[in-house]
């Protein structure tokens, strides 16, 4: 009893987090928009300035007036002619402030996108909670983690049709659920250790239909504790202004992980 009360207060405080998180001003539940750029300087509804994209980057044309103030290091750079900025693949991108919105640039494969995040948005003010399955100790996993001889890189499709993400895949986590084993392919995690994305059979009943993920620790003598009751969805899951990657080819659970988050 001892374990499991302790297993549900852990759970209740990450996920207080977790919603903290999905409530702050820009975080994911505040997009409003998704448009992708081209090489043509273009007026983008509801903002002020000229865009459009080249090989090299986003290139921004503004006036002082206008209002738009890009974040760096230093702080922020108020825009007043011609600016270039450079996201990188794949990571989160440049942040142009206007107003309490913030515009964040962003370059998937070749592709580059703007995103509006806006704290009004109506997916942040009515957000009452993630929905979620009972914390249950079965879904708490030991398990082992064969690491690849060097990381691989891996393709994957993303929720916007005809969009790809380049990903690096490090190794194999094996564990028995169900009675049977099971393996999936695991990815870097954003603050060390392993992300496991995968689907399972509620996806697209009481899951969200791309797949769901979960942090894992760092492998201690290529040993793995999974906690499926932390399974969390992708932005995507919010939003219909994301661009997430669906998991790597062959991470399928035949089986129903009614664990962790719902479909919101």
């Amino acid at each position: 009893m001892t374990a499991t009360l302790d297993l549900q207060t852990a759970w209740d405080a990450w996920h207080a987090d977790r919603e903290e998180q999905l409530r702050t001003p820009h975080g994911w539940l505040s997009l409003t928009a998704l448009h992708w750029l081209t090489p043509d300087p273009a007026t983008i509804d509801g903002l002020p300035g000229l865009w459009s994209a080249t090989p090299d980057g986003v290139v921004i044309t503004a006036t002082s007036a206008d209002g738009l103030a890009v974040r760096g290091v230093q702080g922020l750079r108020p825009v007043d002619g011609t600016v270039t900025l450079h996201p990188v693949n794949g990571l989160p991108g440049s942040l142009v402030e206007v107003g309490d919105r913030v515009v964040e640039i962003a370059r998937r494969t070749d592709e580059h996108a703007l995103r509006v995040r806006d704290p009004q948005a109506p997916t942040r003010t009515g957000f009452t909670g993630v929905p979620a399955f009972d914390v249950d100790g079965r879904w708490v996993l030991d398990g082992t983690f064969e690491a690849y001889e060097e990381p691989e890189p891996i393709t994957v499709d993303a929720v916007v049709d005809g969009l790809q993400h380049h990903l690096t895949a490090v190794g194999v986590v094996r564990f028995v659920l169900d009675g049977e084993e099971r393996s999936l392919v695991a990815m870097p995690g954003k603050e060390g250790g392993l992300t496991l994305h995968f689907r399972d059979a509620t996806n697209g009943v009481s899951t969200y239909p791309g797949g769901r993920s979960v942090q894992v620790p760092d492998p201690v003598d290529g040993r793995v504790r999974i906690d499926l009751n932390r399974l969390v969805n992708l932005p995507c899951a919010f939003t219909d202004f994301a661009t997430c990657p669906l998991p790597p080819a062959g991470n399928v659970l035949p089986v129903a992980v009614e664990a962790g988050e719902k479909l919101p």
